[in-house]
């Protein structure tokens, strides 16, 4: 079997949002049993410059269920924030995320290959292949959104490990 497109990435983009998905519930059943605000979660953050939780979570989903959606349609644009997002509508988010990546199939992502996909920021544009959109710009952003969320939530006091980051695993058999 060859490993395919969809292997490279809607299989990944299941496995980090279960993952995403399992550590936001984990840190909210022990922030809730410390008394601390969900509220107060969403908007932390690692360091004054950084973007919080919130637009961490945003991210996970835009550069994965959009970054789908940009290879089918052709366009990808940055997110514009959600700031009125509680801890359960991120949460929402993530699921909404992965429910809509569960319906692609192989064939339908693998049929992405070679379609262009243009990246917009305001009068910016810079054009990609669908695979080497989701590949080199996508991937790297949605992993890095999502080891952010889960450091964020570390640095509060969840107790998380490496195992709650890696989610399932692709085992043998």
């Amino acid at each position: 079997m060859a490993f395919s497109l969809y292997d490279a990435t809607v299989a990944n983009y299941l496995q980090t949002l279960g993952a995403v998905s399992g550590f936001l519930d984990k840190s909210l059943t022990h922030f809730r049993e410390k008394g601390i605000d969900p509220a107060e979660l969403v908007e932390s953050r690692l360091a004054s410059d950084m973007a919080p939780l919130r637009f961490q979570i945003v991210s996970v989903a835009h550069h994965s269920r959009g970054a789908m959606e940009a290879a089918q349609n052709g366009v990808f644009t940055p997110s514009m924030g959600k700031p009125d997002l509680d801890y359960a509508a991120l949460q929402a988010m993530v699921t909404e995320a992965r429910d809509e990546l569960s319906a692609l199939t192989p064939e339908a992502v693998d049929a992405l290959i070679g379609r262009d996909v243009t990246f917009k920021l305001g009068e910016r544009a810079l054009p990609f292949t669908a695979e080497d959109f989701l590949m080199s710009f996508s991937l790297p952003n949605f992993f890095f959104h999502a080891a952010t969320a889960y450091d964020i939530l570390r640095h509060k006091g969840a107790p998380l490990g490496k195992r709650d980051f890696m989610g399932r695993m692709k085992l043998k058999g």
